[in-house]
């Protein structure tokens, strides 16, 4: 089994569904309101884990309720928590709006996110005997950086997902191998619409880009490889929430067992399908047995 290191953020997702998510100044009615584990680092991890990785959590809950939650979240989906800290206050939290189309909007409070500043000790030696480390960006860039750099120096491939979009640092984008922004945020990080435009301009960076085009599919580009396009399965979304953690998640382990970049891509986007048909982030995401027969489909 490839071994995965997530260097991240854990939230509690608090999920309002509405018909019409609220204008500026605007009261609405929704329909429903569920308390969902959730947070990038925590959707990818245990992604990872359900596509069938073993897989390292690094990052910090609070001492709260939410905390003691989001642990167990993690432990029940296989995820190993040893170096998930647990701080004095507060948990993360995402206050999500998701409309009938599927789409979403998301406030987050980082609380004890904000306290993983660095790595703490064990974290490198962790990251050292993975063979991927996935990063986000809703932990302090220093860690993120002190993550990807100890990974660099021992080998292991860096995947970083540049959410929330965020100008980045030199030194991190030297220590990325694959970046996997989404349309917005490779439009962000290079001021180009187009994402073919975008991903060329990435790769002034990095040696290989993915860039997500939601019901669309993906784009690959690297530096010496041909570009492919991979389309999205076709299905009815009920919520987008975490498809693009699900997709890093699935593309990591597929990457991991050596598939070939165009497979891997095919098989994330299997798993993103399967996601967007469920409601949540973290309770949405399928298992490898389902991921398979989707893929095969």
């Amino acid at each position: 089994m490839t071994h995965i290191a997530v260097l991240g953020s854990t939230n509690m997702d608090l999920v309002a569904y509405v018909a019409k998510a609220p204008q500026r100044g605007e009261t609405v009615t929704g329909r429903e309101f569920r308390t969902i584990p959730g947070g990038k680092g925590a959707n990818q991890a245990i992604a990872a884990a359900r596509a069938g990785a073993t897989v390292s959590m690094i990052g910090a809950v609070g001492n709260d309720a939410h905390g003691t939650q989001l642990r167990s979240t993690l432990e029940h989906s296989g995820v190993d928590t040893d170096h998930l800290r647990t701080i004095e206050g507060a948990s993360g939290t995402a206050h999500i709006v998701v409309d009938d189309e599927g789409g979403n909007a998301i406030v987050v409070i980082p609380a004890a996110n904000g306290t993983v500043d660095h790595l703490a000790p064990g974290d490198e030696s962790l990251i050292a005997g993975a063979d991927a480390l996935l990063l986000q960006l809703e932990i302090p860039l220093a860690a993120v950086v002190a993550g990807a750099e100890a990974a660099r120096a021992h080998g292991v491939r860096t995947i970083l997902t540049p959410a929330p979009a965020q100008p980045l640092p030199i030194e991190l984008l030297a220590a990325t191998d694959l970046l996997v922004p989404n349309e917005h945020e490779a439009t962000t990080l290079t001021g180009r619409i187009d994402p073919r435009s975008a991903a060329i301009a990435l790769l002034d960076e990095v040696p290989e880009v993915v860039v997500t085009l939601g019901d669309a599919g993906s784009l690959y580009m690297s530096r010496d490889a041909e570009p492919l396009t991979v389309p999205a399965p076709r299905v009815t979304a009920l919520d987008s929430t975490g498809a693009g953690d699900t997709f890093v998640g699935a593309l990591a382990v597929a990457l991991g067992e050596g598939r070939p970049m165009k497979e891997a891509l095919e098989w994330a986007a299997a798993a993103a399908a399967l996601s967007v048909q469920r409601a949540g982030a973290s309770t949405s995401m399928p298992y490898r047995p389902e991921i398979d027969k989707q893929f095969a489909s």
